[in-house]
């Protein structure tokens, strides 16, 4: 009888040590892939380097957030809608995407792509049409 109590306490304690060794390393992983998610959103290279490529996007009016994110993955833009989607939920360019077509790069990052949607077409064309002027 006594044997079987100690083979039963023996098991519950190997049990309970188990579970808690298992908690822990999923704690670890779970707190390992959520650093690594925050570091990448103020991180994230641009999907190309050099000149990249150039990708016409239609944004319509009223477009979300994340519907954005996902059209930019679609494009070959971003490697993560969901990760743009907070970069931009973020950032001071939060609301003011401008509905429009815009000529984006594979080499901008993101929040090059959020500064060229979020001007309005004023400003684009002013920086655009505006010469050096000549002082000598």
């Amino acid at each position: 009888m006594d044997f079987n109590k100690a083979l039963f306490g023996f098991i519950r304690v190997a049990f309970s040590i188990m579970i808690a060794l298992l908690v822990l390393f999923a704690g670890i992983k779970i707190c390992s892939i959520c650093y690594d998610f925050g570091y990448r959103v103020f991180t994230e290279p641009a999907m190309t380097n050099g000149d990249g490529q150039d990708v016409l996007v239609q944004v319509e009016k009223g477009i979300s957030a994340e519907e954005l994110g996902q059209l930019l993955e679609d494009k070959g833009l971003v490697r993560d809608h969901n990760l743009f989607y907070l970069q931009l939920k973020l950032s001071a360019y939060s609301g003011h995407i401008k509905p429009g077509i815009y000529t984006l790069n594979t080499s901008m990052t993101a929040k090059d792509m959020m500064v060229i949607m979020s001007l309005d077409k004023s400003d684009e064309e002013q920086t655009q049409t505006v010469e050096p002027s000549d002082t000598q």
